[in-house]
């Protein structure tokens, strides 16, 4: 089967297109991308028989631990990683063609945020800047430098030069945004309050065992009194995923035309869920064209009729069910 060219990915303005492509995608993946061919074959799945998108299986996303997800025969260009506390398996995504991912978060970004160079665009995102192989900071870098503003930039600890520098963009009404992994938000908020509503403030990673979780309406309070902002924004993206939802508050989240969320059945993970029912969150991301398209992650969640979805929490066993449907050769 021929490659599927990455600039019909990012063309999806209808459900039908949609769901053409998925199809296109899983036919190319399944004969081109050895382990996911094989986890289907496992699955006793007649390929043939697979005529809407609801019926595509989804990969495990432990898989990316343990196999390298490719699909064609390109090496990678780039090597994204997870996050994790000493002794953990990391996963890793092989990129062979990192100028998808770029399109895909910035014609995101673009699609719910408008120009980024109308933008000043700051970070606070300790965990991710201390490390190797964050495709999160891969974007940031990018999208910095795609920024006309000078003050755009990265504060690791320094609180105080980013709490002035906000107040200097206030002062001349620059849009800007504060992307930032949520215990740093809250370090920085326990140090400085200001007053910005303008401001767009955007958590991102959790608590990354710095500390304790807390529920997001509590975190959200807080940040919202700290920042003087009226809600909170969020992004959701991993390192399985060359594509970002983005919450503008309440953690209701909203996908890119190119990629969905689906809710799966916990005990029968090839079922299925309706609308506001909760279960394992499955996402479709076409920009993974050169990996696996079909992931089933570890996230709870449940989706709702106008096409948007909620964050509930986490699996409790990190070993999703499936797995062993995959035989090592």
């Amino acid at each position: 089967m021929e490659f599927i060219d990455s600039r019909l990915l990012f063309s999806v303005s209808d459900h039908q297109t949609f769901e053409s492509l998925s199809l296109e995608i899983f036919n190319y993946q399944v004969q081109n991308n050895e382990v996911y061919g094989r986890f289907v074959a496992n699955l006793g799945i007649d390929i043939q028989s697979i005529q809407e998108h609801k019926n595509i299986p989804y990969l495990p996303i432990e898989f990316f631990k343990s196999q390298k997800i490719i699909s064609g025969k390109s090496p990678a260009e780039a090597i994204f990683t997870s996050s994790g506390t000493s002794g953990m398996v990391q996963s890793q995504h092989l990129v062979t063609d990192v100028s998808v991912y770029v399109d895909s978060y910035r014609k995101a970004f673009q699609l719910f945020y408008g120009d980024i160079k109308e933008y000043a665009l700051l970070a606070l995102l300790p965990s991710y800047q201390e490390r190797e192989g964050s495709s999160l900071i891969y974007m940031i870098d990018d999208l910095i430098g795609q920024s006309n503003q000078e003050k755009s930039g990265y504060f690791l600890y320094d609180h105080e030069s980013l709490k002035n520098t906000m107040e200097d963009l206030q002062k001349n009404k620059i849009p800007t945004i504060l992307i930032g992994v949520t215990y740093a938000l809250l370090d920085f908020v326990e140090k400085h309050q200001i007053n910005f509503p303008e401001l767009t403030v955007m958590e991102t990673g959790g608590m990354k065992g710095k500390r304790k979780e807390i529920l997001r309406a509590e975190l959200h309070k807080i940040l919202c009194n700290g920042f003087g902002v009226n809600s909170i924004h969020s992004e959701y993206g991993m390192t399985e995923l060359l594509s970002q939802a983005y919450s503008k508050g309440n953690g209701i989240f909203y996908c890119p035309p190119w990629m969905k969320v689906t809710v799966r059945d916990t005990n029968d993970p090839l079922s299925l869920l309706g609308h506001e029912q909760t279960g394992g969150i499955n996402i479709t991301d076409f920009a993974n064209i050169n990996s696996c398209s079909f992931i089933a992650t570890q996230d709870l969640g449940k989706t709702y009729h106008n096409s948007s979805f909620e964050i509930l929490g986490r699996f409790d066993n990190s070993d999703i069910r499936g797995c062993n449907l995959l035989v090592q050769s």
